[in-house]
């Protein structure tokens, strides 16, 4: 049984969690896959832990996108329909969180043991960590580095084929020790994404253009979501409005591009 002091692991990043009916967000994805693999539902493993249809497949969406290899796939048809498995892959990411997380709480029990004051070792390090609210975030590592005199280009091979540039502050690529070959992490805002109906390609001053087709699309009260199955596997999701998704006919299947500015990509390094 743990104690009062919880840590979360999910990888590179250690939380502590000091009140413990508070939800983990880690152990609460790794509980998700485990219920897929045991299921072979996102439906059912959502209501075993708790969590909506939408947050679901918004939490595997993101997994898949931050993993070097897909976690989740599904399968489509059958004599049942379809539904979703873990991949090898996937199957030994959990393995590996078991074990890491066991011996990672043997250490902190031991450290608690010494530390008087738990709360305020919690509360640092609270500080020193963040969750982004940006709904597209990909793993990737830099394959080019253009640096000048205040500002650098920097282009990220997210895997399959998928590339994002960003443009970012020469003093952003001292601070965080970018180089090629690096690993990094690609934000960008759903806002900032721009969908377009088709694949042609167009000369933009946009640079960066993610092909795929439409995965779901949904309408809201006056903005809807767009989400692209990406090639690779991973996926790309825009806010835009109830109206431009009428206006450009959106349904599941079809053929659309992502656009991102270079500008609005976020690039963060692990500590």
């Amino acid at each position: 049984m743990r104690g009062r002091n919880e840590v979360d692991l999910w990888p590179g990043l250690i939380r502590l969690n000091m009140a413990r009916e508070q939800p983990i967000l880690g152990q609460r994805q790794m509980a998700l896959l485990r219920q897929i693999a045991a299921t072979g539902s996102i439906t059912h493993a959502a209501k075993a832990v708790k969590l909506s249809y939408k947050a679901a497949w918004d939490a595997v969406n993101a997994m898949n996108n931050l993993a070097e290899q897909p976690l989740v796939v599904g399968a489509v048809g059958g004599k049942h329909g379809g539904g979703s498995r873990l991949t090898e892959y996937g199957l030994r990411q959990l393995q590996l969180y078991q074990i890491v997380e066991n011996e990672y709480q043997r250490f902190f029990d031991r450290v608690n043991e010494k530390v008087h004051d738990a709360d305020e070792l919690a509360k640092f390090l609270r500080r020193l960590l963040m969750q982004t609210s940006a709904r597209n975030q990909f793993l990737g590592r830099i394959t080019a580095l253009n640096i000048g005199p205040i500002s650098a280009e920097v282009k990220v091979d997210i895997g399959n084929g998928d590339e994002i540039i960003a443009v970012i502050t020469r003093g952003s690529v001292e601070q965080m020790g970018l180089r090629e070959g690096s690993e990094v992490y690609a934000l960008v805002k759903a806002s900032s994404v721009i969908i377009m109906a088709g694949d042609a390609k167009l000369k933009l001053s946009a640079r960066n253009q993610l092909r795929g087709t439409v995965a779901a699309c949904k309408k809201g009260t006056v903005n809807g979501e767009v989400t692209l199955q990406l090639a690779g596997g991973k996926t790309v999701t825009a806010t835009i409005t109830n109206t431009s998704i009428a206006g450009l006919y959106l349904k599941a299947g079809d053929p659309a591009v992502a656009v991102i500015k270079a500008a609005s990509v976020i690039l963060g390094v692990a500590l």
